[in-house]
């Protein structure tokens, strides 16, 4: 088989102006002109650093739609995992979550970096960092077994970390994030190594 990626994702949404104002206002998505003419209730997007077609499509149901089952009474998608390049754009995506209330929670799963979010038809979505392979080691891939609080110094630039810390449970609805630079002498490991308590 040839599957070398995933290209894109379609959504069921409500209000197909809303759903693209968050995509784009919130997390930087692009509209892309290629509705089919005569085809109401649709919207084509990519994000901002793709080099697909689009990313992302939205089609519109009404109003009237419930909310998806998924995984509460129906089998379906949990949520889909955006990767990004740089831990200064997760700072910037956690505070844009955060200031239009869309950040439900974060975690660190050893070799990736996640925040969580809903978009306004409470649809999940994962913002992933992933670690680069050099600074992979044995602790870091281990550590995929576990599901720690985002809340651990990251790797930046030698003189520089990223520190997010968690004000409450990554699980609560009203998930809060501080977000902060924090200087620190450069690591003489590539290891990623939790903060001291």
């Amino acid at each position: 088989m040839g599957i070398t990626r995933l290209n894109h994702a379609v959504l069921f949404v409500r209000d197909i102006e809303r759903s693209v104002a968050f995509y784009s206002e919130v997390l930087g998505f692009r509209r892309i002109d290629m509705t089919p003419e005569g085809f109401a209730g649709a919207a084509f997007l990519q994000a901002p650093a793709s080099t697909n077609d689009h990313d992302l499509g939205l089609f519109e149901v009404g109003a009237n739609a419930g909310p998806s089952g998924a995984g509460r009474t129906t089998v379906g998608l949990y949520h889909l995992a955006w990767e990004i390049d740089t831990l200064a754009e997760m700072k910037q995506l956690a505070a844009s979550l955060a200031d239009n209330g869309a950040l439900v929670g974060s975690s660190d799963h050893g070799t990736t970096k996640s925040l969580y979010g809903k978009d306004p038809d409470g649809l999940e979505f994962e913002i992933a960092w992933i670690v680069p392979a050099d600074r992979l080691d044995d602790a870091a891939r281990e550590a995929r077994k576990r599901i720690r609080p985002l809340d651990t110094h990251w790797p930046m630039r030698p003189c520089c970390s990223f520190r997010a810390s968690v004000q409450t449970p990554v699980t609560a609805p009203s998930f809060l994030m501080r977000v902060s630079w924090v200087p620190r002498a450069p690591a003489t490991s590539t290891a990623l190594k939790a903060p001291p308590a």
